[in-house]
Order: structure tokens, then sequence, then C-alpha cells
């Protein structure tokens, strides 16, 4: 009987998975922590599909691990260069980097990706330039439109909106949740003659909504901030205070500097410290701990070993507390909270 010669697959190779697993083993790759990030970005389809494959993995080998994870940084670094540098450059880098073949197929894969965004030509595009094109539009447009771009980008042009359509914009954007392929296809056509080319969505997409307004809303210097939500707080002061509250998280302490850190501790219940810190990282734990005095470091740290059976809900509580505390001694001008804007904002 004639040996049958026909080369199998390799058993460590990811040439025979398919995208979804190894997206799969990327997520898995990554922890529990930083995949539920990632999913905050992904619809409802993507999640489903995306959590069956890690469901259904079972196990893998080293090497498909470490290819899924190389193409996937691969893919990454493409995208940042196409995107910075544009597709020659992406080009010319990544034929000296991996081939010229390796370098295609590259490209190729980012260039679909790049193109199924509809909107994603303004990216380049001078704020300016687009403020002349959308100032006479509907706030619900410019709110759709602002919606597919950086969130640096729309805090450029939504500053120099005029104030009454500036309001209605962040307001449209915060409230904004879904949008249908209809609608996206409507404004698409009422566009065209002042845009080249609009790229048309084939699905609903997670667009807008409180976090991407509280994302502009940090890039804008703190002098248009203050006078949105000074007519805000007017017309729709439950809005603003949502958008406040996403504007800056616990998480966000890791950026703070030290003296800041100082200022907020001082005023903190010591309860609230122990319960904020009960899920926060080492690298969290360390920062408190590192601007405390080496009494109340001692106490905390006591506390936070005799404190047991404490509720998510209740560390979420006080880890609120504490982003109320600082917000408020931020309006007081009793410490910084650096984000973005103007150069009155940097450290010096």
């Amino acid at each position: 009987m004639e040996e049958n010669t026909k080369s199998k697959p390799d058993v460590g190779s990811t040439a025979w998975l398919t995208n979804k697993q190894k997206a799969a083993m990327v997520i898995i790759s990554l922890g529990a922590d930083k995949a539920s990030e990632i999913y905050k970005y992904l619809q409802e389809r993507d999640i489903e599909d995306l959590t069956y494959e890690v469901a259904r993995l079972g196990q893998s080998t080293n090497s498909q691990v470490e290819g899924a994870l190389d193409e996937f940084y691969k893919l990454c670094l493409t995208h940042k260069m196409m995107t910075d540098g544009g597709l020659e450059y992406a080009r010319t880098v990544l034929e000296k980097a991996f081939g010229e073949s390796t370098a295609r197929n590259l490209l190729d894969k980012v260039s679909k990706t790049l193109q199924s965004r509809p909107f994603n030509f303004l990216s380049k595009g001078d704020p300016k330039a687009m403020i002349s094109l959308m100032q006479n539009e509907r706030p619900q447009v410019i709110a759709l439109i602002l919606s597919y771009l950086d969130a640096e980008l729309a805090a450029n042009v939504m500053m120099n909106l005029p104030d009454d359509k500036r309001l209605d914009t962040i307001s449209v954007m915060a409230k904004m949740d879904r949008v249908s392929p209809e609608a996206i296809s409507l404004v698409e056509s009422e566009m065209k003659r002042k845009f080249d080319t609009i790229i048309t969505s084939e699905d609903n997409m997670n667009i807008g909504g409180l976090d991407y307004a509280a994302d502009v809303m940090n890039h804008i210097d703190r002098s248009t901030e203050k006078r949105i939500f000074d007519d805000m707080e007017k017309v729709d002061p439950d809005l603003a205070s949502e958008i406040r509250d996403r504007m800056f998280v616990f998480e966000d302490i890791l950026g703070m500097d030290d003296r800041s850190i100082q200022r907020f501790i001082r005023e903190c219940d010591t309860k609230n410290i122990v319960y904020a810190l009960k899920t926060a990282t080492d690298d969290m734990k360390q920062v408190f701990f590192n601007n405390m005095s080496k009494r109340m470091a001692e106490t905390v740290s006591s506390d936070m070993e005799t404190t047991n059976n404490v509720r998510l809900r209740d560390v979420e509580e006080a880890q609120q507390k504490i982003v109320n505390l600082i917000r408020k001694l931020e309006d007081q001008g009793e410490l910084i909270i650096n984000k973005g804007g103007s150069d009155e904002d940097v450290i010096v």
C-alpha cells in the first residue's frame, strides 16, 4: 500500500487557525482585567463570537500563542504606521523589517480595516477646514461625524463651534447609543457634495455615548470646559453630572503628581481608602502608601488585612467618593488633574 505523503498542518502553527481563534488566543493572553477593557469597545455580536471562541479553544501550544501575539503585534504596528506616516511610509518600513511578502499581507489586512470605518478620511483633516464644512449642519449631524473621530481631533473641532451649537452637539453626542446603517447612509448622502469619500457602514456601531463625550471634554481646555458645563447645568444638570463623573476615574490617580495625591489623601476618610484599595492594583496601592505618613500607611495596611467580605458595590462607592473629593479640590484650586487642553494645564 502506497504511503500517504500529503503534508499535515503543523500543530504548533497558526496557519490553520481562524482569525477568531487567533483573537481568542490574544484575549486569553492579555488576562481578564485587560480583556474586559477591550470588550468595552466591541459590538455585542463580536463579544458573543469572541467569548464562544475563548470557551471552546481548549489547550494551545506555546508556539501557537506566540504566533498569534506576533501577528497581532505586527498588525498594530502596521496600523500605527499607516495612520501616522501614510501607506508608502508603512510599506517601506515593513518591507525592510519583515520582507516584501509579509509587508504586503499586513498592509492588505489593515487597509481593509481602515476602509470599513465611516469618516475615517477625516482623521488627517484640518479642524478649521472641517468647521467651515460643518458649522451650518445640525448638531445631530456634527455629533455623528465627530463620534467617528479621535477624541482630541473632535475636541479641536468642538472648541471652534459657536457656543450654542457646541452645547447642543456635546449633549447629542453624550446621549448617542447605536446608529443604524440607514441613518449613517442618510448623513453620508447629505454630505457627499462636501466630502470626497464616505464609507458606508455595514453594521450598527457603538458610537458617541457618555464615555466618549467625557473623553472629548477631557481634551478641551478648562475655560471652554467650564463654559460648556455652566450652560449644560442650566438645561440638563443630570447629563452634566453624568459626563463629569466619567471625566476622571479612580485609576487616573496613577497619573497625578505626588503633591496633589498627598493633598486629597489628607482629606480622605481612612475607611474609604481601605475599601477603595481592596480591588486596586499593586501600583495603585503603592502610590497611596508612598504619599501617606508612615503611621497612616500602617493603619491602612492593618485595616485592609482585617477588613473582609467587602461588597464590590461598597468598593466602587468608596472609589467614587475619593474621585468626587479630587474633583472638588481641583475646582477649588487645591490640586491639579493633569489633562489635555491649553498650556495653562501643564505642570511645571
